[in-house]
């Protein structure tokens, strides 16, 4: 395989997995914020340049967060009653809601995988040993 045939396989995997994946996509709007945990939600779209860059993060973040922390994705162009509900404006859009559902704190852009772990520490979730070497630490 050459380089650019490696680089693609990897994207269509990534794509192909976020696909598949039903946790961090989420389907059942309602249950979000998810009640008793801290969660961080992700509002963008899956054809986005920058969400595109965050979709591995968020996949690795909600395996690492599994029982700890609700690590959730919501496309807000196949979605787009979401986008209001969560007063989005830009995506993507990173809000992180303590246990009781109430919003902590807001980010609009890119967020790497560095920053997202500080956060939700700061909201007294511990980090996982399982999340080893970062996916992108560029902001």
């Amino acid at each position: 395989m050459t380089q650019l045939t490696k680089a693609g396989f990897r994207v269509w995997m990534i794509i192909f997995i976020l696909s598949l994946t039903t946790c961090v996509f989420a389907e059942d709007f309602t249950q979000i914020p998810v009640k008793g945990r801290v969660t961080m939600v992700d509002l963008g779209a899956k054809k986005c340049i920058p969400c595109k860059m965050m979709a591995p993060i968020m996949v690795k973040l909600e395996a690492a967060y599994e029982g700890r922390a609700a690590i959730v994705f919501i496309d807000v162009w196949e979605n787009r009653e979401q986008g209001p509900r969560f007063k989005v404006h830009a995506i993507p859009t990173q809000i992180f809601f303590d246990e009781q559902g109430k919003e902590v704190f807001r980010h609009v852009g890119f967020f790497d995988e560095h920053s997202i772990i500080e956060q939700l520490s700061q909201m007294g979730v511990e980090e996982p040993e399982s999340l080893g070497q970062s996916v992108n630490q560029g902001s």
